[in-house]
């Protein structure tokens, strides 16, 4: 088998149709789709029992090792529509030193910073470029607080699909060059993510260009799901005892949720499943309240604002589906103070070597605040996401001065 046959090889496809997240209305697969009628959420069926006999352990066993392994439960139909910077498995790395430190049996982190454009956003936007590129597509725009403005518009010029990206004005600002370098056009915005979303679904409305924004779409939630499909995979076709996974718009932790339902479906993995947890800042916690108060929706979070750009997300339109997910797997909802997570990069670089984003330090803190707190326990496999290099992100200078000018005590270094 060539390096490249799940980008080229043509295979079974199937898709069924497509659902509303909320009242499971049917819209027909192979058209544009943005929000169902009700404004909510389409998610992706398939034909299961086909897939079930095409897509075994053993034809995956033959196929490389990348998102694309999974064809037959994903949408795009045709391959020459698959648009691809080269998406590899991701690996999973054991914080053992900060692990045994916390008390926990198996920490592991799956770093999706190993993904084109150093981030997991890769999984969902190349999906969702494939998508547009099949449907015909000539235009896109997406609100971003960074790693996605730079997924898109390195998988958009990949496609050569015209890109519109739009950002807070406080985005780093090397996620704002990233995107423009890469074909993009970038617009800071005097505002949160949810009112640069504001300014593209007014444009979207007016015809300028077809809304990418998370969940407006299908598709990001199927390249996401991937995370899930390829850790099950990667752990012996079992699911681990828990996942802390950054929230911000939610759609990894929802795809991951629809993943698992998939494989079981396809008798791949058993019932078990992990339970999920949500992970946010205390200074942008908008899922962590409604979970708390029994909310089945989330209320905009007022003045957001962490150090962790990538989930300062006020308002999600998938809340309902995050909630579920959280709920349906015996999981919850955490929200850790800035202060954690800066403290938890610091463990993971300075114990293990893994240098984490800073979102990633939110999952690693979220951790050990629950298990101080009784919500998990130390014999849990324990699963942590970090979405992003941690080499996109300030870090503090802690190199020392040596002059050359006389003799060097080599003792004393």
């Amino acid at each position: 088998m060539n390096w490249n046959d799940n980008l080229t090889a043509e295979r079974a496809t199937f898709v069924s149709h497509l659902e509303c997240s909320m009242t499971g209305e049917r819209y027909e697969a192979d058209e544009l789709h943005g929000l169902s009628s009700a404004g909510r959420p389409l998610l992706v069926r398939y034909d299961l029992e086909g897939v079930r006999e095409a897509l075994t352990r053993d034809a995956l066993a033959q196929r490389p090792h990348d998102m694309w392994r999974w064809r037959e439960l994903l949408p795009v139909r045709r391959a020459a529509h698959v648009v691809s910077l080269g998406e590899a498995a991701t690996p999973i790395v054991s914080l053992a030193t900060v692990g045994a430190r916390l008390g926990l049996t198996e920490l592991l982190a799956k770093d999706e910073g190993r993904l084109p454009t150093g981030s997991f956003k890769a999984r969902g936007l190349a999906m969702a470029v494939s998508m547009a590129k099949e449907l015909g597509v000539t235009k896109i725009a997406m609100p971003t607080n960074g790693n996605a403005g730079a997924a898109l518009a390195a998988y958009g010029s990949r496609a050569g699909i015209e890109t519109i990206v739009l950002c807070p004005d406080d985005t780093p600002e090397i996620n704002v060059r990233e995107i423009a370098a890469q074909g993009a056009r970038v617009y800071r915005v005097d505002g949160l993510i949810d009112e640069c979303g504001a300014i593209v679904g007014e444009g979207a409305k007016a015809g300028h260009w077809f809304d990418l924004s998370t969940l407006k779409e299908p598709y990001r939630i199927e390249g996401k799901k991937t995370m899930g499909l390829e850790l099950a995979e990667q752990l012996g076709w079992r699911v681990p005892d828990v996942i802390f996974y950054r929230t911000g718009g939610g759609t990894g932790l929802i795809g991951m949720w629809k993943g698992f339902a998939e494989l079981e479906a396809l008798g791949l993995i058993g019932p078990e499943r992990p339970r999920m947890v949500a992970v946010q800042a205390e200074g942008c916690a908008p899922m962590v309240k409604a979970w708390q108060e029994g909310e089945e929706h989330a209320e905009r979070w007022q003045d957001a604002h962490t150090v962790a750009a990538g989930i300062r997300v006020p308002k999600a339109v998938g809340d309902f589906l995050i909630l579920r997910a959280v709920r349906e797997s015996g999981g919850f909802a955490i929200a850790v103070p800035d202060e954690a997570i800066l403290a938890a990069v610091d463990d993971a670089a300075r114990q293990d070597g893994l240098l984490l984003c800073p979102e990633g330090g939110a999952t690693l803190a979220a951790a050990a605040q629950a298990l101080e707190q009784g919500l998990i326990s130390r014999s849990d496999r324990v699963v942590l996401f970090n979405c992003a290099t941690g080499l996109k992100y300030s870090m503090p200078d802690r190199s020392r001065r040596l002059s050359k000018a006389g003799p060097i005590d080599h003792a004393a270094l």
